[in-house]
């Protein structure tokens, strides 16, 4: 008799961001560097057209209460800090990020049952790494499985997501940390054109966690599904330079993923016959990006409710967003069948399919 594998089960899952919001300082440090009259002007009405609220950093005001872009922050270094200094950053500030999601678990976290952690975290690196660094300080056994995602980009959460369904699947008994942490705001870059200082606009810092295990209650965790799209390796680009992560996103991938996802075979592959489902967890990439996917999907506005306010309260915290969505969801009692999709390098898309009871 052939013995059904268990139904994985995102039992919980909390989230946490930063308490410094920098996302009006940004803006007035990007607006002067653009020199043409015509060109600040465009910049100025995007990012009023953001759809972004706040953005969140870990890195602190200075003394007088500035952003660290201001004299005596950050940044303020002449050519602005080199990677070395800004991995240090990474070491100090993300294992505390990430702790403060964990802590938001309450009860439905036991270090005592977690048997795997898997960790997502792409804006930065660190040896021993995140893994270690949070099973240490949890006092997890040392027997506790780890797998680090790395560097996967935004759609990092999605294949956090599926890892820790594909170890249930196989071991019943197991119970998954996942953890996404990113402080995207660690790579500000001297930029004096429109189209990169729009990229630095969307990106903020979050962490997020949560308990993926055969029990009951929560989001029933299905199938995946990956999609990579042809003659798109420069759309979406994440390079270590000697000043940070250097990130290229083209204003063409909103364009490209609108076509992608109008396609009827594309569409049959991430939801089946049935069509798009009523709970669309959509990485919160850009205004452009879920404008790009509603009309792409034919959905009504309200359907991506979730993910735009995520984008207005958080900004796009690159792998830990599409968890806040999913979170946003859970918070408010969401109930049917979902799918969660995220976009990143490559370029490319990562799903899981769940289901709301």
């Amino acid at each position: 008799m052939t013995i059904a594998p268990p139904s994985p089960r995102l039992n919980a899952l909390a989230t946490a961001a930063p308490g410094h919001d920098i996302h009006q300082a940004f803006i007035d440090w990007a607006t002067p560097r653009l020199t043409d009259e015509r060109v600040r002007a465009i910049f100025t009405r995007m990012t009023a057209r953001s759809g972004i609220d706040h953005r969140w950093s870990v890195l602190p005001p200075t003394p007088a209460g500035g952003s660290p872009v201001a004299a005596g922050g950050f940044y303020d270094v002449p050519g602005l800090p080199p990677t070395s200094v800004r991995m240090g950053a990474y070491a100090q500030h993300a294992p505390g990020l990430a702790m403060q999601a964990i802590a938001g678990l309450g009860a439905a976290f036991d270090p005592a049952s977690i048997t795997h952690i898997v960790v997502a975290s792409c804006t930065g690196f660190v040896a021993p790494g995140i893994d270690q660094i949070l099973a240490r300080r949890l006092g997890l056994s040392p027997t506790v499985e780890r797998v680090l995602i790395g560097f996967m980009g935004c759609y990092a959460g999605v294949t956090a997501l599926r890892t820790a369904r594909h170890i249930v699947r196989s071991e019943p008994d197991a119970v998954v940390l996942v953890v996404s942490v990113e402080l995207s705001t660690l790579h500000l870059s001297l930029a004096d054109e429109p189209e990169p200082l729009l990229a630095m606009l969307q990106f903020s810092d979050g962490a997020a966690a949560g308990i993926v295990s055969a029990a009951p209650g929560g989001f029933e965790l299905g199938e995946g599904r990956s999609l990579a799209l042809g003659d798109s390796a420069e759309l979406i680009r994440w390079d270590i330079g000697d000043k940070g992560f250097e990130m290229t996103l083209s204003g063409e991938v909103p364009g490209r993923l609108r076509e992608t996802l109008a396609d009827a075979d594309v569409q049959g592959e991430l939801f089946g016959d049935a069509g798009a489902p009523s709970l669309l967890a959509i990485h919160a990439g850009g205004r452009s990006v879920l404008d790009a996917v509603e009309h792409a999907l034919g959905v009504p506005a309200e359907a991506l409710a979730d993910s735009r306010a995520i984008l207005a309260r958080f900004g796009n915290m690159s792998s830990a967003t599409i968890l806040f969505v999913l979170a946003e969801m859970m918070a408010r009692g969401a109930t049917g069948n979902g799918i969660a999709i995220a976009f990143g390098p490559g370029l490319a898309a990562e799903a899981i399919r769940f289901t709301a009871q």
